[in-house]
């Protein structure tokens, strides 16, 4: 909960961490570099990624190890698994990433239920090789490169179940709200929504331009300008992961 852009939040983590002031400072300059050179967050945030996934892949979506990349793939199917996933749903992956839950996902989905997007094309490259490793190539996944939350390319009411894990954690609001505007139009009416998100009680607050911090009750507040009824999922802050998860359903349309 603390705000991470504070002067003094940051003194005080430089004081107890100070072997970390150094790649700090390397990915400040970085950053700044990218921001100046691209003209939008989804551009900015692209080039982060390319940089990332040169290093390591696995750490560029935020596991920085292989054991923990696994695991976090587990948790989030596990956790659908018990709210609703079945075999037979099809699944929009938002930021789907290097297949880190998707690979699970694809293996326990029906053959072409299995749908990936994501900003970063260098990333889905990546998510091919893992693909192959897995021997996942029947199961027919669809990975695709996109430029915004838009969906444009998707047809109405196609998807039962969608997902955003680690997206909107990365995201001003003006992406998140414009997925918002958008992602109705592809869910069924029965179908759900779930993100992560990283919440905070205090202000909210961005760190680098990589990290948004979000109280709920503004994300509550932006769905429900595009008929979208949100559920904090209380559960999932049982489970060892930093962030905090809501589920959107669409609103009943009254006759």
């Amino acid at each position: 909960m603390t705000n991470r852009s504070s002067l003094l939040h940051q003194i005080r983590y430089a004081a107890r961490h100070p072997m970390r002031i150094a790649p700090h400072l390397r990915r400040l300059t970085r950053d700044t570099w990218f921001r100046l050179s691209n003209r939008d967050h989804v551009g900015y945030y692209r080039a982060v990624m390319r940089s990332d996934t040169r290093r390591d892949p696995e750490g560029a979506v935020g596991s920085h190890s292989h054991k923990r990349w696994v695991k976090m793939g587990r948790l989030q199917l596990d956790y659908l698994v018990r709210h609703g996933l079945s075999p037979e749903h099809r699944m929009l992956e938002i930021g789907c990433g290097n297949l880190r839950a998707g690979r699970l996902f694809i293996r326990y989905l029906e053959p072409g239920n299995y749908y990936g997007i994501d900003i970063s094309p260098d990333i889905l490259m990546s998510a091919q090789g893992v693909l192959a490793d897995d021997g996942l190539q029947d199961w027919l996944p669809h990975l695709t490169p996109v430029r915004d939350l838009r969906f444009a390319f998707l047809p109405d009411q196609y998807f039962d179940v969608v997902h955003a894990h680690s997206v909107f954690s990365h995201s001003p609001i003006e992406v998140i709200e414009e997925c918002f505007a958008h992602v109705g139009r592809i869910m069924k009416p029965d179908a759900w929504f779930d993100f992560t998100f990283d919440r905070t009680e205090g202000v909210e607050h961005q760190v680098l331009r990589e990290d948004f911090y979000y109280r709920t009750e503004t994300l509550v507040a932006l769905a429900g300008r595009y008929d979208l009824e949100a559920v904090f999922m209380d559960d999932w802050e049982e489970l060892p992961h930093k962030q905090s998860k809501i589920r959107l359903t669409k609103r009943a349309t009254v006759k």
